[in-house]
C-alpha cells in the first residue's frame, strides 16, 4: 500500500535499534529520505546501511546527541526543513526503589525523553505549518498513561510529552500538520534481550521462560512481547497522507496489556 509520503524528508532519532530502527525501516520502504541519529557510530552506521541496501532509501546517519544544544543543531543543519520528525531514545534503566533514583538520573532522563523532542518540535513545527504539510510522532511510553513504579524514569517524563503534543496539536491542525504518540509496552529490544538474558541465567532458566513468566503474570493478551518493526509500521501509518485527521492522539501498542475502554 503507497502512503503517499514517497520523497518526504524525514528526521529519526534514536534510529539506530530497536523501535527507533522500526520506523527508519518502515519509512525507507515508502521511499522517505531519512536522516538518523543516535549516539553510538558502529551501530548507526551499519543499521543505516542495511536498511539503505533493503530499500534502496536514501539515509544519512548522524553521530549525535539529540538531548545536547550541539547534537540538536547538527541534526537540524543537515535536515532543516524536515516533512516527519520521528523522537524517540533508549529507555532509562528499571528502577527499584524509587527512593534511590538521583537527581542526575532526572536530569538526564528529562533532557532526553522531555526536553530535546519539545525542543525539536519548536524548531520544525512553524516551517511545516508554513509549508502546509506534517508529521509529528513521538514514541513514549505505555508507563507514560498507566504508571509503574518500576519505570519511573520512564513514565513520568513521557506523560508531560504526552500533555505537551497533544497540546501543541490542536494549535497546528489546521496547518494539515499532526501530531501524535506511541505508547508501546513490552517490545524485544536490545535493553530487553540483555535484562531479561541476565535473568534467566539468575534463575537457571531460559530467555523465552522468562518472557512467558512476565506475559502470564501481566495478563499480555498477545502471550508474547512485540517486535520493535510492528511499531515502526505504526509511525509510517501516523506519518502517511492517510492520518491527515488523526492529531493529539496516544495510541497504546501494548498487546492487550491495558484493558481500559477508551
Amino acid at each position: 500500500m503507497d502512503l503517499g509520503i514517497k520523497g518526504k524528508k524525514a528526521i529519526v532519532n534514536g534510529g539506530s535499534s530497536g523501535m527507533g530502527r522500526g520506523a527508519v525501516l518502515a519509512l525507507a520502504k515508502e521511499g522517505v529520505e531519512i536522516f538518523v541519529s543516535a549516539r553510538g557510530e558502529e551501530r548507526l552506521v551499519r543499521s543505516c546501511e542495511e536498511i539503505s541496501e533493503l530499500t534502496n532509501a536514501l539515509i544519512t546517519p548522524i553521530v549525535a546527541d539529540h538531548s545536547t544544544d550541539k547534537g540538536r543543531e547538527l541534526i537540524l543543519s543537515l535536515c532543516p526543513e524536515p516533512d516527519i520528525f520521528v523522537g524517540t531514545c533508549a529507555p532509562p534503566s528499571f528502577t527499584g526503589d524509587f527512593h534511590s533514583v538521583s537527581m542526575e538520573a532526572w536530569t538526564e532522563t528529562l533532557s532526553i525523553a522531555l526536553q530535546s523532542p519539545v525542543q525539536f518540535m519548536n524548531e520544525i513545527l512553524p516551517g511545516m505549518c508554513d509549508r502546509k504539510w506534517g508529521r509529528v510522532v513521538n514514541i513514549a511510553t505505555a508507563a507514560a498513561k498507566y504508571p509503574s513504579a518500576a519505570r519511573i524514569l520512564s513514565g513520568p517524563p513521557r506523560a508531560a510529552l504526552v500533555n505537551y503534543t497533544v497540546a501543541v496539536s490542536k494549535e497546528v491542525a489546521k496547518h494539515n500538520v499532526c501530531v501524535n504518540n506511541i505508547l508501546p509496552g513490552m517490545h524485544i529490544t536490545d535493553p530487553i534481550i540483555e535484562m531479561f538474558t541476565n535473568i534467566a541465567k539468575e534463575n537457571g532458566t531460559t530467555m523465552d521462560e522468562e518472557i512467558k513468566n512476565v506475559c502470564n503474570e501481566h495478563k499480555i493478551a498477545a502471550g508474547r512481547f512485540g517486535d520493535p518493526d510492528d511499531v515502526g509500521s505504526v509511525v509510517a501509518m501516523l506519518c502517511s497522507e492517510f492520518s491527515n485527521y488523526i492529531t493529539g492522539q496516544s495510541l497504546i501498542v501494548d498487546g492487550g496489556v491495558t484493558n481500559s475502554t477508551f
